[in-house]
């Protein structure tokens, strides 16, 4: 006979009053910064947790493998880009999406409502001066210090030293090897 799987009453006010949230950064050059806060994401929602992603950089009218996943498991995603903008061709536009994507997230901050928030990309537009640092660094430490239990998340390459050392836990994704260097295109189910 198997043994009892042990099940827990779900509380929320039980887990926030126990639970320390972390500032959490997924950074470097390799691959998995956001399929690591997707796991994330789908380990928090099957404990019952409520959770959003916000995408920064992603176009809002693509759909990809994690939105339809995050829809059947009930998690909440706002894909607010307007593309990859390493080589924007209107940074006046670029800096307007990242502002109103930024404003998305502090009111998703702002509600009360989540236990675990995902900015995915947010490391990018930080990197590229679409939004001040300093800003999000302090509205960051605000929302930490008013619910102790939300867990934030964020993702992209070349954190800043402000970031790393405001976060409890830092994974810099380093690329060993990569298909593409090797002529494989992305792929459906492991790229999008």
């Amino acid at each position: 006979m198997p043994a009892k799987e042990k099940k827990y009453k779900w509380r929320r006010a039980d887990y926030q009053e126990k639970t320390r949230g972390l500032l959490v950064v997924n950074t470097g050059n390799g691959k998995g910064k956001t399929t690591s806060a997707l796991g994330l994401l789908m380990r928090a929602a099957g404990q019952g947790l409520h959770c959003c992603m916000i995408q920064f950089m992603k176009a809002r009218n693509d759909r990809y493998g994690e939105h339809v996943a995050a829809e059947k498991l009930g998690i909440e995603v706002h894909t607010m880009g307007d593309g990859f903008t390493w080589d924007t061709k209107n940074p006046e536009q670029d800096q307007k999406t990242a502002r109103a994507t930024w404003e998305l997230c502090i009111d998703k901050m702002r509600s009360r409502e989540y236990d675990l928030l995902v900015f995915d990309e947010l490391i990018y537009v930080l990197s590229y001066g679409m939004l001040p640092l300093a800003d999000v660094i302090a509205e960051l430490s605000a929302m930490r210090a008013d619910q102790p239990a939300l867990h934030i998340v964020v993702t992209g390459r070349d954190a800043p030293a402000e970031l790393i050392d405001a976060a409890d836990l830092v994974t810099e994704m380093r690329e060993v090897k990569h298909p593409f260097s090797a002529g494989i295109r992305a792929q459906r189910g492991i790229e999008f």
